[in-house]
């Protein structure tokens, strides 16, 4: 699909446009570009990949212009820019929805005034029952894409991903875990019962290959992903870092998080089509009579469970123990290389 093709990944700095490079870079695709407004980044990048397919933009998504130059002649886009830290969205929440909420709108406008074929936009599982900034204006981002969905050019296909705890994602609580570790500091951890899915980036990148291949305008995929308690998670990294007395600090849960994660809603799991590894929620595109919001009901949601990180399948020590060591620097520490790369 992507032989001799243009892909355009927005934020492509970050751990997801990294990941996606390491698969890619390989394939026949014929150009990817990377957009982002950090130099510094780009230029690691440039000088890591040192790959002549790769071509580097300096941008912000929040300005529509810079949006439109890096569009012309692109195929296919993966949206990945975003704010992503919840403190930070804490303190400045209209610079979230600057980026996530606004910065969307010019991505996916800019995409369909050159008629860019596939658009993939990245979601988290924060969107669902959102308490906090960040959540809230990702959540907002999902519905500016499937009203943009309704109206796209012939042939154009714009559907969302949403995944969950990324692991050794920049920003991650894994390498922190590490580095106290290492540095013999008490572990801060906020609440040991609190649940979290896991994902690794190689599933990240299944995920919106997956909706890449099989979505239709409007849809949400999210992947069916084990989840485990924060308590499971330390005692693995102890146990593969030789550790299992080090200490643990509870904090207590840090303003605008939950005790777990919902990736699926109850109401969106009442439409949520299984296809195996993956749920597909199609988007709601009844039109605007208003007789079908406020007349017409649906059948009986109390039968239904949303799908979150406390009813998802539970990962053990052992479990959580053989996920990690799907990290490479994971399994670097472990091997007694007792570095955490900057940058995870």
């Amino acid at each position: 699909m992507f032989n001799n093709k243009v892909l355009l990944i927005t934020g492509g700095t970050g751990s997801f446009g990294n990941a996606v490079l390491d698969r890619f870079l390989i394939s026949e695709v014929k150009e990817i570009r990377i957009f982002s407004r950090d130099e510094k980044k780009q230029d690691d990048m440039r000088k890591k990949y040192n790959s002549d397919k790769l071509k580097f933009y300096i941008g912000d998504v929040r300005d529509y212009q810079s949006v439109s130059n890096v569009m012309r002649g692109v195929d296919f886009i993966f949206h990945a820019a975003a704010l992503k830290q919840v403190p930070s969205c804490e303190f400045y929440p209209l610079e979230a929805v600057k980026t996530n909420v606004l910065g969307t709108e010019n991505v996916l406008e800019a995409a369909m005034n050159h008629t860019v074929k596939k658009v993939v936009c990245l979601s988290t599982d924060k969107a669902v029952y959102p308490i906090n900034a960040m959540g809230i204006s990702k959540a907002m981002m999902e519905k500016v894409v499937v009203a943009k969905s309704r109206n796209t050019p012939e042939g154009m296909t714009i559907c969302t991903i949403r995944y969950g705890n990324v692991m050794a994602s920049r920003g991650s609580v894994i390498p922190l875990f590490c580095r106290q570790i290492i540095e013999g500091r008490a572990l801060t951890v906020t609440d040991p019962n609190m649940t979290r899915f896991m994902m690794t980036l190689d599933d990240a990148v299944d995920l919106v290959l997956y909706a890449f291949k099989n979505g239709v305008n409007g849809d949400i995929f999210v992947q069916k992903a084990p989840g485990a308690t924060i308590d499971v998670l330390t005692k693995a990294i102890f146990n593969l870092m030789g550790k299992p007395d080090h200490k643990v600090n509870v904090i207590g849960t840090r303003h605008g998080e939950k005790l777990y994660e919902a990736l699926c809603s109850r109401e969106e799991m009442f439409i949520a089509q299984d296809q195996g590894e993956y749920y597909r929620i199609p988007a709601d595109n009844r039109d605007l009579n208003y007789s079908k919001y406020f007349e017409d009901g649906e059948q009986n949601l109390s039968k239904i469970e949303d799908y979150n990180s406390h009813n998802t399948y539970r990962l053990d020590v052992e479990g959580m123990k053989a996920l990690l060591l799907k990290l490479d620097f994971m399994c670097e520490i472990v091997n007694g290389n007792l570095i955490v790369p900057e940058g995870v």
